[in-house]
């Protein structure tokens, strides 16, 4: 049995304005497993992933991501990939994929020596951003800065994936061109991920296991399997169509 990497045990989260977004609500997630959230507007997805990476903290309730409660001591090995990409304009491509390692640095929870480096230099190649390491987040492309913002959160080898709409801004072709290179890394890593969208074509191929969020306050986790994901070619398999039309039902309801 598959250990467990994320365990939400009633946990409780509102905003100021009073409104409950999750009441006592239990959920968890192997190490590994390939997650998609998908709902309506507003209904939690995004907070989600905040409850998880420790930016938010709940009412009442534990979580926990690697057996440490959050926040973690080290929350880089949280990793979080947001729709906007998240980089400083005035950093290189470079730049901005060492920003995690220098901050770790700074904190003494790691040093920027030759096996950090070398960490760098492997995923602006396996990013295939290597030739834009010198250019600003302004002379390249959405992809390409996804890309970057991507291979910044691998660099410090977190323990788990969140990406909160990350393809959304991009065009068809670059999405879909980012979807894969998930998948890759997804089938070459193990890493536990959870990519919260709003497509449900993209949760079906990117979620081994899809958890469905009503209208505010959740309760219940409504978890849909999709145990075909793994197939080869899925994108164009009659399975895929099969449970996008499953979980389109889901969400009608």
């Amino acid at each position: 049995m598959s250990e467990i990497m994320i365990r939400l045990d009633d946990v409780t989260f509102s905003y100021k304005s009073g409104a409950a977004v999750f009441e006592r609500f239990s959920w968890q997630a192997a190490t590994g497993d390939a997650w998609a959230v998908i709902g309506p507007s507003g209904c939690g997805k995004t907070t989600l992933l905040y409850l998880i990476s420790g930016l938010y903290q709940p009412l009442a309730g534990t979580i926990a991501v690697a057996g440490e409660r959050v926040p973690r001591k080290d929350r880089g090995r949280t990793g979080l990939i947001l729709q906007d990409y998240g980089l400083l304009p005035w950093a290189t491509v470079q730049g901005n994929v060492e920003l995690g390692l220098r901050i770790r640095q700074f904190y003494g929870l790691s040093d920027m020596n030759h096996a950090a480096s070398a960490r760098v230099a492997f995923w602006l190649d396996r990013l295939g951003i290597c030739g834009l390491r010198d250019k600003y987040p302004a002379q390249i492309s959405g992809g390409q800065r996804q890309r970057a913002a991507i291979a910044r959160t691998l660099v410090v080898q977190p323990d788990v994936l969140l990406m909160d709409e990350p393809f959304s801004s991009l065009d068809a072709l670059t999405r879909e061109d980012l979807q894969n290179v998930v998948l890759e890394l997804q089938a070459e890593m193990g890493i536990t991920t959870i990519v919260v969208t709003h497509n449900i074509e993209e949760a079906v191929l990117l979620g081994r296991r899809i958890l469905v969020l009503g209208q505010p306050p959740i309760r219940e986790p409504q978890v849909v399997d999709n145990p075909c994901a793994d197939l080869a070619l899925f994108r164009d398999a009659p399975e895929f169509y099969n449970q996008c039309t499953e979980l389109r039902g889901r969400l009608a309801r």
